[in-house]
């Protein structure tokens, strides 16, 4: 049975640390200059009437926001909402399992893999036999926790590899996705994703409502907690100065830290193609309308990597990339007038 909106804030009170809510007090009073009951008092209004969590009020920076600007924006509590208007529950599986999701897109996932559940020990082993360094995903987790790279020429078999892959847990081998020349020359580390979010509207079409060119950064071998930005939905530019992954950070970049890149009017490679690519994989299981997609971008072209039942609300409505200081609700109306967010 689906969780009810008021369940979901009975359940998110429920586990609330009161200390990290005084801690964003704390931050909060220290950058908008306000004092700590004021800032309190202001946060909890900003719960009851927008829906906001108090991490929202620190990211969004609602202390330097109207009360028209703060309506604006897709909170932690309205972001809920969305799913649970338009997103059938009883569908969310094959999203939230990446053995079932490479499944029923597997022709908009551009790489071989193998399911460690279905798969025989013989079809595994075939695999791994014919590969030379392998991506290896958890079956359920998320933001790259758990993903491992393999490299078979440092076991002694593919029987090894297999062994190991078993004592790891892993859901998923597959192919290691590769980036386009444009990608791994602004970081060369990790494949360099877009998130695109796309929502069927109310007229029964797919429309494509925001996408983030997302870069990895220190080394890590996947793009979370790197830099992201909004690109243009026509050309796949880079619009404003990146944001690092810790969306409660305020510190943006205009150059890749790492490689010194010009990251501001990058243009994202065949973003056209993606565009198109995402817009053909929402209508795949059109129960669940609003779906995140994370998508690479190859030499051979445009490969989705996973899509997300829940699109992280924050990192699409960041300071510095919302001109002036405008959410995206007013978009969302446009496409779903049915949407009841208030």
């Amino acid at each position: 049975m689906a969780e009810s909106s008021l369940g979901y804030k009975l359940r998110v009170l429920r586990k609330a640390s009161f200390g990290k809510f005084f801690d964003v007090v704390k931050t909060a009073s220290e950058r908008s200059g306000k004092s700590k009951i004021s800032c309190m008092t202001d946060m909890i209004g900003c719960m009851k009437k927008y829906g906001a969590g108090y991490y929202d009020y620190i990211i969004f920076q609602f202390y330097n926001l109207t009360p028209a600007q703060r309506d604006t924006y897709l909170t932690r509590f309205r972001s809920k909402k969305l799913i649970m208007q338009y997103n059938d529950e009883s569908y969310a599986h094959i999203f939230d399992n990446k053995n079932e999701f490479n499944k029923v897109f597997k022709d908009y996932i551009g790489r071989k893999f193998v399911d460690m559940e279905s798969n025989s020990d013989e079809e595994i082993l075939e695999y791994i036999s014919s590969t030379g360094r392998i991506f290896a995903k958890m079956k359920d987790l998320t933001c790259g926790h758990g993903a491992e790279i393999i490299d078979t020429s440092d076991f002694e078999s593919s029987e090894a590899v297999l062994k190991y892959a078993r004592e790891k847990n892993f859901g998923t081998l597959e192919d290691i996705i590769e980036n386009h020349p444009a990608l791994a020359e602004m970081y060369p580390c990790s494949v360099n994703t877009m998130r695109m979010i796309t929502l069927i509207g109310d007229d029964g079409k797919p429309h494509l409502i925001y996408a983030v060119q997302k870069f990895g950064n220190n080394g890590r071998i996947v793009d979370n907690y790197g830099l992201h930005g909004p690109v243009d939905l026509e050309t796949g530019e880079f619009l404003f100065p990146a944001h690092p992954g810790e969306t409660t950070a305020d510190e943006l970049f205009t150059v890749h830290p790492y490689t010194g890149k010009q990251i501001v009017g990058f243009v994202t490679p065949m973003f056209k193609e993606a565009k198109e690519m995402v817009l053909k994989a929402a209508m795949v299981v059109p129960q669940m309308r609003y779906v995140g997609w994370d998508v690479a971008v190859t030499p051979n072209g445009p490969a989705i990597i996973e899509g997300n039942n829940y699109c992280a609300h924050d990192f699409w409505q960041l300071p510095g990339q919302t001109p002036g200081g405008i959410g995206i609700i007013p978009e969302l109306m446009k496409i779903v007038p049915s949407f009841k967010y208030r």
